[in-house]
């Protein structure tokens, strides 16, 4: 058993674990890279906090929609040939956001870039579950996932410096330029992924969507990963808001703060994803919303600090961050059927983004900023809502761990 656990990577799963980070990596920046240039945003576009926060939202809405319409069909074709066809489309929204100019034109692209890309991070999900064994997953999933830190360490920091040099539509550009070379490894490089397609299924699209939907098993996977999503996502698209005006830290000082984060979330992951092949996930899960309860009420609660204990803060709660994702994620690639794993996923993928995308309006509806450059008020309040929600969110995992210890 130890040999199997400690089983090495094929040079074919390698290739396929840095070809999806890579791709994660554009995928993520594009969605994350919007919360660090919000007050650029805000004041270029002269827009207010609850502008903003639809303008972060749109996204997470248009991807959970086109991520339910997929669902249906997403067992019934080549994963490859998906992910080349929604990642395709996620690079022409992003062509549009850089080439916007106002805000109805960027909201629009925002929705746009949302309903291709909010599919492909499921997509890439099921490729790892398709390809690699249980006891592999945890390591997969840490490496993949690792493109969070990865834009944080390069994709936000160079962002942030691009946006103040040059303006925010660059950032977009540099985004669309990685993404074209990826699609084409993808293409020339990835085998088809197409063993699912073997399992003789007769169920019409919709109805294999309403078979996934209504099994009570699996809802139990989508109301965890709905609460795993809806805390993080009402803080995040705020927090450099927060910092620049509340904590009086200088926007050029903030790559400094992402790049130390994504740096330590880089050691951080592999040895999480490691963790939760070897010892029980659960524990994991719960060790990582412990310490994550506690750092999300000392950061939404700080008085004005050092740039040094900001960075401290950070650290440590994103470690947190991704002690909680990587567990769960290799938990719930455990859920489904093979021959219902991409509607699964599809539909995991869909309510993450609905909770993202609803956690951040509601967000918009509770920040108060009297002025554009005056502090955000009500930011505590978020944090006790993602405190309550991070606790409901742990009784839904431990039910996701007993179903999955039974399968």
């Amino acid at each position: 058993m130890e040999d199997i656990i400690n089983a090495n990577f094929t040079s074919y799963q390698k290739l396929i674990i840095f070809v999806l980070a890579i791709l994660q990596f554009t995928v993520v920046l594009d969605f994350t890279i919007i919360s660090p240039i919000g007050d650029i945003l805000i004041k270029t576009l002269n827009i207010t906090t609850k502008q903003f926060g639809f303008a972060v939202s749109s996204y997470a809405f248009s991807a959970a929609a086109s991520g339910i319409i997929a669902a249906g069909f997403m067992d019934k074709f080549d994963r490859k040939k998906a992910l080349i066809f929604f990642y395709t489309g996620f690079i022409i929204g992003t062509l549009f956001c850089a080439l916007s100019n106002t805000y109805i034109s960027l909201l629009i692209a925002r929705i746009f870039t949302g309903f291709f890309g909010g599919v492909i991070s499921s997509i890439v999900l099921t490729i790892i579950s398709d390809l690699f064994m249980p006891y592999q997953r945890g390591r997969a999933m840490s490496f993949v996932q690792m493109a969070f830190a990865g834009s944080q360490i390069l994709g936000i920091p160079f962002g942030l410096f691009i946006a103040n040099k040059l303006g925010w539509h660059y950032t977009f550009f540099l985004i669309v330029i990685l993404a074209l070379i990826v699609v084409l490894i993808i293409i020339f490089k990835l085998k088809s992924i197409n063993e699912h397609l073997k399992i003789v299924s007769d169920k019409k699209p919709l109805l294999h969507l309403w078979h996934t939907v209504k099994n009570k098993k699996y809802q139990v996977g989508f109301l965890g990963i709905t609460f795993l999503s809806i805390g993080g996502y009402m803080i995040m698209p705020f927090m450099t808001i927060y910092l620049v005006n509340n904590i009086h830290i200088a926007s050029s000082n903030l790559p400094i703060i992402f790049m130390i984060t994504g740096l330590s979330s880089l050691v951080m992951m592999p040895i999480v994803g490691k963790l939760s092949d070897k010892y029980s996930k659960l524990k994991i899960f719960l060790f990582g919303t412990f310490t994550s309860i506690i750092m999300i009420a000392i950061y939404t609660n700080l008085p004005i600090v050092p740039l040094w204990s900001v960075v401290v803060i950070n650290v440590i709660m994103f470690a947190s961050i991704m002690s909680r994702m990587v567990p769960f994620q290799a938990l719930n690639s455990m859920m489904p059927n093979k021959e219902d794993r991409g509607a699964y996923m599809s539909i995991s993928s869909s309510l993450q983004q609905i909770a993202g995308g609803l956690g951040t309006v509601i967000s918009g509806f509770i920040i108060i900023q009297k002025s554009k450059t005056s502090p955000i008020e009500n930011f505590y309040v978020l944090g006790y809502l993602a405190i309550a929600i991070a606790i409901l969110c742990a009784y839904f995992v431990f039910r996701v761990y007993k179903l999955t210890i039974k399968k």
